[in-house]
């Protein structure tokens, strides 16, 4: 008898509704309905039009309505760190802001006088961005205590659209960890930094652990969406947690790629890694299903080829993403190089100029053509991943034969491969759908339906295919390595 489950992903570009299928141990995933998730500028400001997505979020469900078809569950995943702020019949207490908002600048400085680096990170082992929840409610403190002190809760974006679908306001574990608030040790909010930054401590919700049954769905959705009964569960409410839990791996000598708008490169361990050397190398601690710690590092992404996008087309240049990487493995390869984690690429606006600006200030040849601006940024994440793959044998001593690559990011076929030829290992790639899936099947773990973290793997790898890419160019890419570790040295 086939069972039938919903997940809601979000992203930072768009969210879906996707449908999972299983059926005598076989998952079948159908997308019911895309939607846009444009980020507006309002008042000076960068926010989430949240109530817009809710409603997209609505208009999918009212086509599972319109089927009528039995769903035994329901959950939603979404990016970290963002957060809205709720109270009472209130479903928000305004717009909540988008990370890339300048809101954060020098959120450093400012969190660091009040608590030193190295105590956040032994109370968290979480990477150091100021996009992180953090920073972000150290700002809104500042800005506007009233309205911090006000709100009841607050929850980032997955579990608040659990919230909004049955009324219970909990965090789950693997999307409270991105906040910088909790302590993987203790496995709780961190009482420390919570009151050495005075936050009101009503704020912070209860965590609960991934594969949680909140409750139905509220009986006014449901009714007027048409939609049968149904249980709202929190499963990995982060999105990369989701991903990661339905990484088709086997044994443990393997490494992940999550590869979207941000790439998360990281290993899977049974404890957090909190030490100076997981601080100095950048790496950040996030919570996994059933107890696992996420031990990776974020790295920028696809973000600066979609903001490459945007730019060419408020030019009157409108190109898809496949033409974009046709362009960019038509161009030239081994040319110049930029640094994805120079900040000027995290904030939006310009990004070809600041890829040719980068490229003048380091003496290389600046690059005209779109498709070698593409290229650049291709060349250079496959360089950030090498080196991010190198710190993590260095650092969690594990020896990496496999990187599973996973997500929307390894349709971009030219990227695999130059992530395979950089890091010199294989690359399984696949499923796309990584996220969903996690989310799809962490619900029927939950539901019992399937038995454990193993039964699950062993599903994706054998409902849905991958495409294993093998290094090329050996030494030609050990001397760009070398070449993009100067030039990073340098800047």
């Amino acid at each position: 008898m086939s069972k039938h489950y919903l997940a809601i992903d979000l992203g930072a570009e768009s969210g879906r509704i996707m449908l999972g299928t299983l059926t005598e141990g076989a998952l079948s995933l159908e997308e019911i309905h895309r939607f846009q998730n444009p980020v507006v500028t309002v008042c000076g400001s960068l926010r989430w039009d949240i109530l817009g997505l809710f409603n997209e979020i609505r208009n999918g469900l009212a086509k599972i309505g319109r089927q009528g078809m039995k769903v035994s569950s329901i959950s939603s995943d979404s990016w970290g760190v963002d957060y809205v702020l709720i109270r009472g019949n209130e479903p928000t207490l305004g717009a909540p802001y988008n990370y890339r908002d300048a809101r954060t600048d020098g959120g450093f400085e400012r969190a660091f006088a009040v608590v030193p680096r190295e105590e956040i990170f032994r109370e968290t082992g979480i990477q150091f961005m100021t996009l992180n929840t953090l920073y972000q409610l150290h700002a809104h403190a500042m800005a506007d205590p009233v309205l911090l002190k006000t709100a009841e809760k607050f929850l980032c974006i997955g579990d608040y659209i659990n919230f909004l679908l049955c009324g219970v306001a909990k965090m789950e574990v693997s999307l409270a960890s991105t906040t910088q608030l909790y302590n993987p040790k203790k496995k709780a909010w961190s009482k420390k930094l919570i009151g050495k930054f005075k936050f009101p401590k009503h704020l912070f919700p209860e965590v609960v652990a991934s594969g949680t049954k909140l409750g139905p769905v509220d009986h006014r959705i449901a009714g007027d969406l048409g939609l049968t009964e149904m249980e709202v569960i929190a499963t990995c409410s982060h999105d990369t947690g989701a991903a990661v839990a339905a990484v088709p791996a086997e044994g443990k000598n393997w490494a992940y790629l999550s590869c979207g708008t941000w790439s998360l490169m990281g290993v899977e361990l049974e404890k957090p890694i909190i030490n100076p050397a997981s601080l100095a190398g950048g790496f950040t601690n996030e919570q996994g299903l059933g107890g696992t710690t996420r031990f990776l590092k974020n790295i920028i992404g696809l973000w600066i080829v979609q903001e490459c996008r945007r730019a060419w087309a408020r030019e009157g240049r409108e190109y898809d993403y496949s033409t974009l990487t046709r362009m960019a493995f038509e161009a030239p390869p081994f040319g110049t190089l930029i640094n994805p984690n120079d900040p000027r690429f995290g904030k939006p606006g310009l990004m070809p100029q600041k890829i040719q600006d980068f490229a003048r200030e380091t003496g290389q040849s600046v690059p005209e053509e779109h498709g070698a601006i593409i290229r650049c940024a291709l060349e250079s994440l496959a360089c950030v991943y090498r080196l991010t793959l190198d710190e993590l044998w260095s650092v969690a001593k594990r020896r990496i034969k496999t990187l599973h690559a996973v997500g929307g990011g390894i349709q971009n076929e030219l990227l695999v491969q130059l992530t395979a030829n950089a890091t010199q290992v294989p690359v399984v790639a696949g499923p796309v759908e990584a996220t969903a899936l996690g989310n799809v099947l962490i619900q029927a773990l939950t539901l019992g339906e399937i038995k454990s973290h193993e039964e699950l793997r062993t599903i994706v790898r054998t409902s849905f295919p991958t495409r294993t890419f093998q290094p090329q160019d050996t030494h030609r890419w050990e001397e760009t390595i070398v070449r993009f570790k100067t030039l990073v040295e340098k800047k």
